[in-house]
């Protein structure tokens, strides 16, 4: 049997009984006769549907001839399926001379090869006179990748639309979901200790125990629990917001104001809403306290539960928009600011607000507007404590926070409240579409004062002893301010009588006027400007404010040092009809501690001497002044010097004037260090 019969009865056998490929169940293994001679390698080459032919002579030296694409597809065709045959071109110069065979697929061409690799082609096959021998080889295809072509060729539009679609698939899809629920799972407190009812039944349980043992009674009790009389007193206040709670037409702002240490964030939080679960907290001190705007970040998402900040990648992106401008000299704009961000953390607050106020509504309630609208009660609120606090340092802050509480107000999200410790600020600039409701926070009165004394004693099991006729004198020293009222029932804590510990707290806070607003270098105002207001207020209640914006220590200074006084605490200015009309302490046991400061003699004479000294400074610039410009008025021609007559005459009358200052000045400068000089001779 020849080798041809063989190869026909294989090829029987494979179609009546195939055999199939273990990974390609569909495709069936054929078998061919092997012509040539095959070439066994083992080189780091890969098989490919193109098979590059080469013809050669048999005889060495002698010409081979070139087959033609008809003979080329009778030799090939029955290995598999060809897609198209190329000979080389005439004019080509090459050799040997080749032509291309492309194979439908891969398995085709690697079959051809083995099979037809070193056959000789005869003449009658178009082989010439002495025959032709093909050698074969893989060729590989060089695809057209017009797609990479273009994005290599326009880095300008590719580069930012990567970082684009891809910083923005992570952001969406991953991070923001993750960011909303971490936000609703604060407002809520889905991971609160204090609502989990397991966690309260423990805790229950251990302070009964601890209680029978006899540690720590009462320690349990909230720290609200003596301010029951503080709570009877603003009843009006607490109704007063519970009404606008529960009004569906009231889409306004609540505005608290009130002096610092009247504890407005206790009478919003644990007194008007202790009814209310979904309560979200913002402070503002410590954002705007934050220095640098990674450290604003962080301190903004911090206040609403925002997580993660992912600061680290935004570095990321700063480096690769610095890498894209240096290679195609043009900025993505991609890295994300101050501004950006803090959008971005109002954003998806905003969307933690919206699916908490929409928690209970059902598939077959009416539109989301309307059921926002119809259901006040849903609605989470939003606490804005310490608001416009530092705002003249950055007001991007509170533009941002501004807009992001109107626009949740106006569409019924969320109800806002804004706590602010100045009392004359002024909220149409911050919201200039809004409608307010306001509440303000007064000093307690005497009775009342006297009941939450007597209250923080009881809850401390602390009684007054035979000094509680002092009490109401202390009180009326010591006024209404909520910090002042704790401060003395702290100190009778601690065993001092009610006198005494008035005293300590009026020279604890003298302590603090002279390191706050006196010796304190860097801060807005004067010390001069600060010592003066004290020694005007120590012996009156309340001054003028336009006597003390035309003082000689106020003249040289804009109004704005009075106001960094009033934001900083030492004053407070009083209003009428919206204009500025007195001044009083900030604190009323500030009128007390500035007595104490005065009647240092000690204290007052360095003080005042160091005023003068800085008056008769600014006395002596003055004079400089006029001095140099009559000076060049002396320098004038007559005829032009002539029109300048008034001129003259009013630099010669500030010339006097100033001079007179400076001798007032400088004689009472005198007298102070004659009697400082006396008083160290005195004390040694």
């Amino acid at each position: 049997m020849n080798v041809q019969n063989i190869e026909v009865s294989l090829k029987r056998s494979l179609e009546e009984k195939p055999v199939k490929q273990v990974f390609r169940l569909k495709r069936r293994v054929k078998a061919s006769l092997v012509q040539g001679t095959p070439w066994v390698e083992d080189l780091f080459r890969f098989p490919s549907s193109r098979i590059k032919v080469e013809f050669l002579s048999t005889v060495q030296g002698g010409e081979a001839a070139e087959l033609s694409q008809e003979e080329l597809f009778s030799l090939f065709r029955p290995y598999g399926r060809l897609v198209n045959v190329t000979s080389q071109p005439t004019d080509s110069k090459i050799l040997p001379r080749y032509a291309y065979i492309n194979f439908r697929a891969v398995r085709h061409a690697v079959m051809a090869k083995n099979c037809m690799h070193g056959v000789t082609v005869p003449q009658a096959g178009g082989g010439g006179v002495n025959g032709t021998v093909l050698r074969l080889g893989y060729e590989q295809i060089i695809k057209t990748r017009w797609m990479r072509d273009w994005l290599a060729s326009h880095p300008r539009t590719v580069i930012p639309l990567i970082i684009f679609l891809v910083a923005t698939t992570v952001s969406v899809l991953v991070l923001d979901p993750i960011r909303v629920f971490l936000i609703e799972a604060k407002i809520t407190q889905l991971f609160g200790f204090a609502d989990n009812k397991a966690s309260q039944w423990f805790v229950s349980k251990f302070i009964r125990a601890r209680d029978r043992l006899g540690y720590g009674k009462q320690r349990h009790k909230t720290d609200q629990s003596g301010f029951k009389a503080l709570e009877d007193d603003r009843k009006e206040s607490i109704a007063k917001i519970h009404q606008w709670l529960e009004d569906s037409s009231a889409d306004s702002l609540f505005v608290i104001q009130g002096p610092r240490g009247s504890r407005k964030k206790e009478f919003a939080i644990h007194q008007a809403l202790n009814n209310k679960k979904h309560v979200l907290h913002i402070d503002c001190r410590p954002i705007q306290e934050a220095r640098g705007d990674t450290k604003t970040i962080v301190a903004t998402a911090k206040q609403v539960g925002y997580w993660p900040v992912m600061l680290w990648m935004n570095k990321i992106i700063n480096l690769i928009d610095i890498t894209a401008q240096g290679m195609i000299r043009t900025k993505t704009d991609f890295s994300e600011t101050l501004d950006s961000q803090l959008d971005n953390i109002l954003e998806n607050t905003s969307q933690a607000l919206r699916k908490i106020a929409l928690h209970r509504r059902k598939q077959t309630d009416e539109d989301v507007d309307k059921y926002l609208q119809a259901h006040p009660e849903c609605q989470p609120v939003v606490v804005i404590d310490n608001f416009l606090h530092r705002s003249k340092e950055s007001a991007m802050f509170y533009h941002k926070i501004s807009e992001w509480a109107a626009e949740i107000t106006r569409e019924n999200i969320a109800h806002v409240i804004l706590l602010t410790d100045d009392v004359s600020k002024s909220f149409g600039k911050a919201f200039p579409n809004c409608v307010f409701q306001q509440i303000s926070l007064e000093d307690c009165s005497p009775g009342i004062a006297k009941r939450v004394v007597i209250d923080l004693l009881k809850e401390a099991n602390t009684e007054l002893r035979d000094d509680k006729g002092e009490l109401d004198s202390c009180i009326e020293k010591l006024g209404g301010r909520i910090t002042d009222l704790e401060d003395l029932a702290r100190r009778i804590k601690s065993s001092e009588t009610p006198q005494q510990a008035v005293e300590n707290i009026i020279q604890t806070s003298a302590s603090e006027i002279l390191k706050t607003y006196i010796f304190d270098r860097s801060s807005e105002w004067s010390a001069k400007s600060a010592w003066f207001l004290v020694k005007a207020l120590a012996s009156k209640n309340i001054i003028d404010y336009n006597d003390v914006l035309h003082s000689e220590e106020f003249r040289s200074v804009e109004e704005a040092s009075l106001q960094a006084l009033e934001e900083a605490g030492l004053i407070t200015i009083t209003r009428m009809n919206g204009m500025p009309h007195g001044i009083k302490p900030g604190r009323p046991i500030y009128s007390y501690a500035f007595e104490s400061l005065t009647s240092d003699y000690m204290l007052k004479v360095k003080l005042d001497l160091a005023n003068l000294d800085e008056l008769t400074q600014k006395e002596s610039q003055s004079i400089e002044k006029y001095e140099a410009e009559l000076q060049r008025v002396a320098s004038l021609p007559k005829e032009a010097a002539a029109g300048l007559v008034p001129r003259i005459k009013w630099l010669g009358n500030r010339l006097q004037e100033c001079q007179a200052n400076l001798e007032r000045y400088e004689l009472e400068s005198r007298d102070l260090k004659k009697t400082l000089q006396g008083a160290h001779r005195w004390s040694e």
